[in-house]
């Protein structure tokens, strides 16, 4: 079956490998800032206001591993762009189209959000963590929204396109009811600067593999099953 762009096997492989790496990305965000971090740390970070204080302190503390943890994070963001496409494009109908749209929109908005975490933990190297932190948490605001606030308004595509993503995987009978809530749940993860990463959006994002990587290796063989229609309420 000839599914255009990004066609089979980039299709099927993105839509195995990207729910996967980024699952990884958030399991290693989260146990990179529990090992960077004393349980005074941890206690110290969780008052602050914003987790950006604990990020900017995990990564002062064990560099390299907050490094392998962003980039294995911003690898699946990008993994999953064709990921989505071939999704929307399996499913079929505008409304899934818009849905992969706004989805890739927001994973636009997460490369952005990379690029800041990238300038900011490089900044602690430059200044030393006090003088960083200061000038980070004092335009934090502004370098979360972006020029224009257009990464900001991107990031709601997220959980905009992640819902109608999974009405119409749904509708199509891609999906049964199980599956789409899986996908919309995944949508739900947070989005920001300097943000730190806790079990439950490890395991929605756990979900989401459950949901998409099954669809990959059918796609991958050759093998996707016909539409069966709008399945029931209570569908795998």
């Amino acid at each position: 079956m000839n599914m255009g762009f990004p066609g089979r096997w980039i299709g099927g492989m993105t839509l195995v490998l990207g729910p996967v790496v980024m699952c990884a990305g958030y399991l290693l965000r989260y146990l990179s800032t529990a090992t960077a971090l004393t349980p005074a740390q941890q206690a110290w970070s969780e008052a602050q206001p914003f987790a950006a204080y604990g990020q900017l302190l995990a990564y002062t503390s064990e560099p390299a591993l907050l490094t392998l943890s962003y980039a294995v994070f911003a690898l699946g963001a990008m993994l999953l762009f064709p990921a989505f496409v071939a999704l929307a494009q399996r499913v079929g109908g505008s409304l899934a189209f818009w849905g992969a749209t706004l989805l890739l929109a927001g994973l636009f908005a997460r490369l952005y959000f990379a690029g800041a975490d990238q300038t900011a933990s490089q900044l602690t190297e430059v200044i030393g963590l006090d003088q960083a932190t200061s000038a980070i948490m004092k335009e934090y605001v502004d370098i979360s929204y972006g020029p224009w606030r257009l990464p900001v308004w991107a990031s709601v595509g997220q959980y905009a396109g992640s819902l109608l993503l999974a009405v119409a995987a749904w509708r199509s009978g891609l999906f049964g009811t199980a599956r789409a809530v899986m996908l919309l749940l995944a949508g739900g993860t947070w989005m920001g600067v300097l943000k730190g990463a806790s079990i439950p959006d490890v395991l929605v994002t756990g979900l989401l593999c459950v949901a998409l990587v099954p669809l990959g290796v059918q796609v991958l063989r050759d093998r996707l099953p016909a539409s069966a229609g709008r399945p029931k309420v209570l569908s795998w």
